[in-house]
């Protein structure tokens, strides 16, 4: 009942009061990335109706997402994701115990006993050639396709799923805050490149035209004909750079751009869901192989300068199973 009424209000052009609390504080995560926001007019009420589109596409994302995996040695065996994910149990326990977030989060929660955080990793497919049963026959050079997860790591840590969940939502209202922020910074460029070339454009034009000094001392004298035509140019240039838009009203183009970002999440944040079998080997099968499972793993794009994709899943983890301290591998590894 809560989404119809949200989509009821929608159509109807209403921010739902149920999600103003919420709205609000998506609004504030964004003018916290994009602070110049606020000098446009009306900027909270402009960004009310693009944030409520956001929110209630990500509130049906991270609700889409499965139950949290328990990730310990003993569950490695019986879970075909855990086996999927880490070569060896003991694996986990060293994933978990080199996030300096986990770490973080278990000395200021003395009292908790578990954690609950995502888990991302390097996915990567290769093609090689294996054996394989083709009914009583073995073929060898068989091309087969292996998966493996690496690089895992844990930065994201609540107190319960439900909280976690919350995080997640707050996490991807910031990516799509950047996003508005990276298409802002392309348009400007282009805008910025556009309105050079124009201005070049112009010199040229009024030159040919005898604008300045060429009026008064002459030279290269143009006819009747070519006047009328660059003076037609010039009229089309001057409506070309108006449509740019003058520097006074680039905070406007900068909220409308954001605006236009935050309604169509759904073309910005990269997430799917991928459901495969694979055998005990990580070699992906058929669907009707003996001793394959099917396991399910979502990733996610992440743009930037480096863009890049990885798998991640939600997991609880256990304070009794993490290692004790020694070197921080996670912040040795950022100091290379």
């Amino acid at each position: 009942m809560g989404l119809l009424r949200r989509l009821f209000n929608r159509e109807r052009g209403h921010v739902s009061t149920v999600d103003a609390a919420r709205i609000d504080e998506a609004v504030e995560r964004i003018l916290a990335i994009h602070p110049r926001l606020k000098l446009a007019s009306h900027y909270r009420r402009r960004l009310k109706r693009p944030v409520a589109a956001t929110l209630q596409y990500v509130d049906e994302l991270i609700a889409s997402l499965p139950a949290t995996l328990e990730a310990n040695a003993a569950a490695w065996s019986s879970n075909p994701c855990l086996r999927a994910f880490f070569a060896t149990p003991d694996d986990i326990a060293r994933a978990f115990g080199r996030s300096e977030a986990v770490r973080a989060f278990f000395e200021q929660n003395p009292a908790a006993l578990d954690v609950y955080g995502t888990l991302g990793m390097a996915l990567n497919e290769r093609h090689v050639l294996g054996v394989a049963m083709e009914g009583d026959t073995v073929r060898h050079d068989v091309v087969q396709t292996t998966l493996s997860f690496s690089d895992h790591r844990v930065r994201i840590c609540g107190r319960a799923e439900s909280e976690l969940r919350e995080e997640l939502v707050r996490r991807l209202i910031d990516q799509m805050a950047l996003e508005g922020l990276s298409r802002l910074a392309t348009d400007r460029a282009e805008r910025l490149a556009r309105g050079r070339e124009l201005m070049q454009e112009r010199v040229a034009l009024l030159h040919q035209q005898g604008t300045g000094i060429r009026a008064v001392v002459g030279g290269d004298g143009a006819t009747p004909e070519e006047l009328t035509r660059v003076q037609a140019q010039i009229a089309e240039n001057a409506e070309s750079l108006a449509a740019l838009r003058v520097p006074t009203e680039t905070i406007e183009l900068d909220l409308k751009g954001v605006c236009e970002v935050l309604s169509n999440p759904s073309e910005h944040v990269y997430v799917k869901t991928r459901h495969i079998r694979i055998d005990m080997m990580n070699v992906i099968q058929k669907a009707n192989v003996q001793g394959a499972r099917e396991i399910e793993f979502h990733f996610a794009r992440i743009p930037g300068p480096r863009p890049e994709t990885r798998a991640f899943a939600l997991v609880r983890f256990s304070r009794a199973d993490l290692p004790p301290g020694g070197l921080n591998i996670d912040a040795a590894m950022r100091a290379l």
